[in-house]
């Protein structure tokens, strides 16, 4: 083995005329001469939240059994089998700060644990969000300490639901009691903002637009960076560029279609995907690139907005979303919200795998990271906020064990939860919101 004496930088660039490429782990940046230069590198520890509105069939969702083994996963959850033991289902968790029951409340509290005042105005208040807890820290040595992503692209103001500002609604992430982030749901801007350099996101988009690639810009980079790099680092570095360009081209296809289309277009942008499974994976895999280039290490994902009418004809349910969960027990209405809810989880899978698949150092994306996947709202017929429908998925770089299924006696805070992720990607908080203290069960000794 040849031992150069200089290793790449970790935080290197590819850099073009208004564009910026992040790239993933090599070897090259391990340290050499060193005792890293003899040992797999440190793996960096990632966070990420995807949000699903209304809750869930809990009937359909919850798997059976009272062990902590998952032995036998709910019809809801099938598609989660291939990550089986890196997921982790954990059932009656509850928000009181939700309450007095609301949609609103619902999508606030998921991450803030807090209770939103009740305003229709700009005086809203809540709290900082665990994901911007989380950023401070190991999102301090990233280009964007934190990713903000959705589905919905929301110019709604005012009161949105029983007199609370639209504001909860629509942010899941706040970076201090009075400041919501905004989330960005197109495809185009959010690949601007991972990748983009200078300039307003109005002269981005026209820069980008003139463009056949972003990679094209930064072609003498690459090969100057290629001629430097081990064979192993040279195929990685390709897989990734291959993955960057593949995304492009859905974008640029996307915006190609809308434009050419002569149907009346009043609510999607252009560049968004017609289908809603399309849009969902493309914000997926732009989530996977943001990972992979190290561009950021903590992500939040609103998958659908409370009280959505979205209709899913492509999985057999047209009906409109929000109004089937108030369904007074129908089990015709029961059954669609259950595919609805199947669907949704299994895009999340196919994010999942996107992640097992990506080499990350000595693992895998999948191995270095740990989601939250859930929803503020329990029963969403009663507008309750107990036993919460909620997985945790990943490895957190060899501080999560999964194939597991924890349900609590009482309802236990989901600040708990949130504490105890904080504790697992490095971040050390005595307490958080409404919590009463970490979850045992996820802190036991690692038996693997």
């Amino acid at each position: 083995m040849i031992i150069t004496k200089k290793a790449l930088p970790r935080r290197t660039f590819l850099r073009g005329i208004g564009a910026t490429v992040a790239l993933p782990l090599l070897d090259a940046m391990i340290p050499a001469m060193t005792a890293l230069a003899a040992t797999p590198a440190k793996p960096v520890r990632r966070l990420g939240f995807v949000y699903i509105p209304m809750g869930a069939n809990l009937a359909e969702w919850t798997p059976p059994g009272d062990g902590h083994d998952l032995k036998e996963l709910s019809p809801i959850l099938q598609s989660m089998k291939p990550f089986v033991d890196q997921l982790t289902v954990v059932s009656n968790l509850e928000l009181k700060n939700a309450y007095p029951g609301t949609h609103a409340t619902s999508n606030a509290a998921f991450l803030s644990a807090a209770k939103a005042k009740w305003t229709e105005s700009t005086d809203y208040c809540l709290g900082t969000t665990v994901d911007q807890i989380a950023a401070k820290q190991i999102g301090a040595d990233t280009r964007l300490p934190s990713l903000e992503l959705a589905m919905d692209l929301l110019t709604t103001v005012g009161q949105c639901d029983n007199g609370y500002a639209c504001v909860y609604q629509n942010n899941l992430s706040w970076s201090s009691p009075t400041t919501p982030l905004q989330a960005e749901a197109h495809p185009r801007v959010a690949f601007e903002r991972l990748f983009g350099d200078g300039g307003s996101s109005v002269d981005r988009r026209a820069e980008l637009r003139k463009k056949a690639s972003l990679l094209d810009w930064v072609n003498e980079d690459i090969s100057r960076l290629q001629n430097k790099l081990g064979a192993d680092d040279r195929t990685k570095v390709s897989q990734y560029l291959e993955t960057v360009r593949e995304v492009e081209r859905r974008i640029q296809k996307a915006e190609a279609e809308t434009a050419d289309s002569q149907l009346p277009d009043l609510d999607r942008p252009v560049g968004v995907p017609t289908a809603y499974a399309d849009h969902a994976r493309l914000m997926f895999d732009l989530q996977v690139l943001a990972l992979q280039g190290d561009v950021t290490r903590v992500i939040t994902f609103q998958l659908a907005r409370e009280t959505s009418t979205r209709t899913y004809p492509e999985i057999g349910v047209p009906d409109p979303h929000h109004p089937l969960t108030h369904n007074a027990g129908d089990p015709a209405k029961l059954a669609r919200v259950a595919k609805i809810n199947e669907f949704h989880v299994s895009l999340f899978a196919y994010f999942l795998d996107k992640l097992k698949s990506t080499r990350d150092g000595n693992g895998t994306l999948l191995d270095h990271s740990v989601y939250l996947y859930g929803s503020g709202m329990g029963n969403p017929d009663l507008h309750d906020h107990v036993n919460l429908p909620i997985l945790v998925a990943g490895g957190g770089a060899g501080k999560m064990k999964g194939g597991r299924h924890i349900r609590y006696a009482e309802p236990t805070p989901l600040a708990n939860l949130h504490l105890t992720l904080l504790d697992k990607v490095g971040v050390k908080v005595d307490s958080f919101a409404d919590s009463k203290g970490k979850m045992e069960e996820l802190l036991e000794p690692l038996s693997l």
